[in-house]
């Protein structure tokens, strides 16, 4: 995927970028809002300072958005509300403010892109994750050994989450954001109950192993063996 950062603070940039590029993000790095605007390369997403030496990034968000739906993240040290809502209005896709850990964002990104990037029709068959287990993100089902398993809205979407990058460390964080809201700030315990639901559902043909302080990493069980509880 590839990442446009409009960021004038080089430590903040460079940081960002290495961060980004150790999860298989290409990164484009600019310092201004006219290089933002002049920049000939396609990309996929937009992390957007606001705080600019040459214009208002407000005003480089407005125009990004006359030329395109391109997803647009605001990147911010200002905590002011009101210009979290005037980036909203402009067109931005979220608001990041700083500081912030590049896994926050990454999570930002996946999500704006789900969004904003509908499966197209030669991906909306299932996808099959080991000899037992098929997700059929265009019907919402689920099937172990071709029979369907029974999951509520949130263990589907946690499921679909999990499976999008498996053997991937996601931190709770990045999971609440993702499958529950961009702006969960309750605590984490539901997140522990839908694990444990599909565990159980899903025994033999997925792990999800709990890595204390951090998160959840979902592993497919290629020989279709017992699963951990």
């Amino acid at each position: 995927m590839h990442v446009l950062l409009v960021e004038d603070d080089e430590p903040v940039a460079q940081s960002l970028r290495r961060g980004l590029t150790r999860y298989g993000f290409e990164v484009d790095w600019v310092g201004t809002g006219a290089a933002a605007l002049a920049h000939p390369e396609p990309y996929d997403v937009v992390l957007l300072d606001l705080g600019l030496p040459d214009t208002d990034g407000l005003d480089v968000c407005r125009a990004l958005r006359e030329r395109g739906d391109v997803p647009i993240i605001v990147i911010s040290a200002r905590s002011d509300e009101t210009d979290r809502v005037v980036g909203l209005e402009l067109g931005a896709d979220d608001y990041v403010s700083k500081p912030f850990g590049v896994r926050e964002v990454i999570a930002r990104i996946r999500a704006v892109m789900r969004r904003a990037q509908p499966r197209t029709p030669s991906e909306n068959g299932p996808d099959r994750y080991g000899p037992r287990l098929t997700v059929d993100r265009k019907a919402a089902r689920v099937r172990l050994d071709g029979e369907e398993v029974a999951l509520t809205p949130k263990e589907y979407d946690l499921l679909a989450f999990l499976t999008e990058e498996p053997g991937a460390l996601m931190s709770r964080e990045q999971i609440m954001e993702a499958v529950w809201d961009a702006n969960w700030f309750g605590p984490t315990k539901t997140l522990d109950v839908h694990v444990a639901a599909l565990r159980r559902k899903l025994r033999g043909a997925i792990t999800i192993e709990a890595v204390r302080g951090v998160g959840f990493r979902l592993e497919i069980d290629a020989d279709g063996g017992t699963g951990s509880p």
